[in-house]
C-alpha cells in the first residue's frame, strides 16, 4: 500500500480524535456516493458537519487546506446532499477542513477550519 494512503488514513484516525475531544460524536467515515468520498461525518447538536481532512508531512508544497479546490468542494456537497437525502436530515450543515502537518520533529499541527466552503 502506498505510504500516502497511510498518511491519509492516519491522518482522518487523528482528525476523528480530535473532534471526539471537542464534544463532536462521529456519525460515519469514508463516506462514499457518486463519484466522491467524504471523510468524516460528525454530528454536534442539532449540526451535522462533513469533514474533509487534509494530511501533509511537511508545507513544501503549501498548507494542507489549500489541496480543497472548488471541484472537491462540489464533489463532497452532493454526496452530502445525498446523504442528508438519505437519512432525512431536517437540521443544519456545515463544512469543515480539518488540516493536519506533520512537524519536523514529530508534533503535529492541527487546524480545523469551521465552514470553510462558504469562505
Amino acid at each position: 500500500m502506498a505510504q500516502h494512503n497511510d498518511l491519509g488514513r492516519w491522518g482522518e484516525s487523528t482528525a476523528a480524535s480530535f473532534l471526539l475531544e471537542r464534544g463532536y460524536q462521529i456519525i460515519a467515515k469514508n463516506y462514499r456516493s457518486w463519484q466522491a468520498e467524504i471523510d468524516l461525518i460528525a454530528q454536534k447538536g442539532k449540526m451535522l458537519i462533513f469533514v474533509e481532512v487534509k494530511t501533509r508531512s511537511g508545507t513544501a508544497f503549501g498548507m494542507p487546506e489549500e489541496f480543497v479546490n472548488a471541484a472537491k468542494a462540489k464533489l463532497v456537497m452532493r454526496a452530502a446532499e445525498n446523504y442528508i437525502f438519505d437519512t432525512d436530515w431536517n437540521f443544519d450543515v456545515r463544512f469543515d477542513i480539518i488540516s493536519i502537518i506533520i512537524l519536523p520533529n514529530g508534533n503535529t499541527d492541527i487546524r480545523h477550519i469551521e465552514d470553510a466552503f462558504s469562505k
